[in-house]
């Protein structure tokens, strides 16, 4: 890789599975505002916290802005598959990491993709996939989804240096949707279409990130 540009540090967007890659890898790349690395770190926190450590060593990423999606199970009732999270903070048992931008998020997702809800909120982090019960306790804490990666990649990002942080998922499982239900196709469908259409958005969260702060 060269150096980080003069223009600003470059944007590095985490995604745990292959499917989700490839709706990043099939979105519209126009727009960005610096260089853009899109990287399956694998499934689970401690694969994104490796990843995410050895990818951030690289001099080229210095400082880069680092955005977490994906898909994830959404917590609230009245969730659908399709509905997306912009996190106002990442949580796990090591600690939280507040995000970057989320208003800047929420207004260009609301803009790109009319008619999908867009949810705020605490995204919480589990090294399992969630299942009954277990979803309404999570719920009890305050958050409004979960995944497996978000957390440990953003406490991994900052933790490699001061950087804006952000996660966005696309919710594919909810309380009255779980994936081992009927509708689970049409629900992941519906969620690889969002994941695909959402990297303008992230592009202009990156420029607004890049803003000097006043």
């Amino acid at each position: 890789m060269s150096p980080t540009p003069p223009g600003g540090p470059p944007l590095l967007i985490a995604c745990a599975l292959g499917i989700e890659h490839l709706a990043l890898r099939l979105g519209e790349r126009g727009g960005a505002a610096g260089p853009v690395t899109v990287v399956r770190t694998g499934m689970g926190p401690r694969a994104a916290e490796c990843s995410l450590g050895r990818i951030l060593a690289d001099p080229a990423l210095t400082g880069a802005a680092v955005l977490a999606t994906g898909f994830c199970a959404g917590l609230a009732p009245g969730m659908h598959p399709g509905d997306l999270v912009v996190a106002e903070e990442t949580r796990d048992p090591r600690g939280t990491v507040r995000c970057a931008g989320t208003e800047t998020l929420v207004r260009e997702l609301t803009r790109a993709l009319p008619g999908r809800r867009v949810h705020t909120g605490p995204l919480t982090g589990s090294d399992h996939v969630v299942r009954g019960p277990e979803r309404s306790a999570l719920r009890a804490t305050g958050a409004i989804a979960v995944d497996m990666e978000s957390a440990a990649t953003l406490l991994s990002a900052v933790r490699a240096g001061e950087r804006p942080v952000a996660a966005v998922r696309v919710v594919v499982d909810a309380p009255e949707h779980e994936l081992v239900r009927i509708g689970t196709v049409r629900g992941g469908i519906s969620a690889f279409r969002v994941l695909r259409s959402v990297l303008p958005t992230f592009f202009e969260w990156h420029r607004s990130v890049l803003l000097p702060r006043r």
